[in-house]
């Protein structure tokens, strides 16, 4: 999946010559913490709520320029990128968003909200149904025959994977169903049901 799918496309911007005023104004104004400073349709810099935080001091508000404070060289990523390097870009550098930008273009930006929004999607978190949690191995054949007894039983709608120094746990969500019926027949076959969620 590509961040330009997730992404947001109107993005209320600031050019560098911005007051700090007028860019805490449209922050409050709009609900967004991240401003990116466009000029003559490219890309300048970045500006967080973060960074305007610390230049509360009010009688200096008049004086600064957003270009005084703006990250001029910040993480960015291209909408061609999938979701998941912004998923890592945002936790490596511990930020809230990403511009967007392609040859030297502001094209959108991605956000914490929207990553989260995108991988809700793909793991189907707000389908109602159930989820089976099962310790099953290194091995394929035993991942296939767990694959096996559940889709003869239910429907699966995504897989997630955990996995620590003892267990690998697979994390199968599944359409609305009856889970005893599964969960009996793994635990016959010798798999350890974890955990259920009805």
């Amino acid at each position: 999946m590509l961040v330009e799918k997730w992404m947001t496309k109107n993005v209320i911007t600031v050019g560098k010559e911005t007051d700090i005023k007028e860019a805490i104004r449209l922050m409050k104004e709009h609900s967004i913490r991240h401003l990116p400073v466009v000029e003559d349709d490219h890309f300048l810099g970045f500006v967080t709520e973060g960074d305007l935080r610390q230049l509360l001091i009010p009688s200096m508000l008049e004086e600064i320029k957003v270009k005084d404070v703006m990250i001029s060289d910040p993480i960015t990523i291209s909408p061609q990128a999938d979701i998941e390097t912004a998923a890592k870009l945002v936790y490596y550098y511990k930020i809230g968003g990403l511009p967007v930008v392609e040859k030297g273009r502001l094209v959108g930006i991605i956000t914490t909200i929207d990553i989260l929004r995108a991988f809700i999607e793909m793991m189907g978190i707000l389908t109602a149904g159930s989820r089976l949690d099962v310790a099953i191995g290194d091995f394929p054949a035993s991942f296939e025959e767990v694959y096996n007894i559940i889709c003869h039983n239910a429907k699966i709608i995504s897989l997630g994977i955990t996995s620590n120094e003892n267990e690998t746990v697979y994390s199968f969500r599944l359409e609305k169903c009856k889970l005893e019926p599964v969960v009996e027949a793994l635990k016959k076959r010798g798999y350890k049901v974890i955990s259920t969620f009805p």
